[in-house]
């Protein structure tokens, strides 16, 4: 799954971020690796799914696929595709299983610690406002996936 951050603001909660963000709780709690609600809370940066398809095909997992044999047969990068689903290259998938798969028409970059917009623009080969129009939110913090269309 395709993810982005949030920063809960003073007085939000799991509840207030579910209802604002149309996310279920579990979802995000099993995100963040949390076990107790109240571990969520104020001023916490949390893992959000992003759930626009423009970005991304899905594909459903088949007996005796792997990340590298999906990578291959659609031309992408296998780290990439862990990271848009929050995996591992070494995590298990099953059969039934849905991952993200890129598009073709757009271009990702997993952030790294020091980036910055004009860093991130120049080597999608785009400028500042092009970028934050392609993207809903950026924090520039490590791991969060970047998009831009072709």
């Amino acid at each position: 799954m395709m993810y982005d951050y949030y920063i809960l603001e003073e007085g939000e909660n799991l509840d207030s971020v579910c209802n604002l963000l149309h996310l279920d709780k579990k979802t995000i709690m099993d995100l963040n690796n949390v076990t107790n609600e109240n571990d969520i809370r104020s001023g916490r940066q949390i893992k959000v799914p992003i759930n626009d398809a423009n970005y991304y095909n899905t594909y459903t997992i088949e007996r005796g696929d792997t990340l590298y044999g999906i990578a291959r047969k659609y031309n992408i990068n296998p780290e990439l595709l862990a990271s848009m689903n929050g995996l591992n290259m070494e995590d298990y998938i099953y059969p039934n299983q849905e991952i993200l798969i890129p598009k073709n028409n757009y271009s990702y970059y997993i952030t790294k610690d020091g980036d910055s917009l004009d860093n991130v623009a120049t080597m999608f080969k785009t400028n500042v406002p092009n970028l934050l129009k392609d993207n809903k939110t950026i924090y520039l913090t490590e791991g969060q996936i970047l998009v831009h269309q072709k």
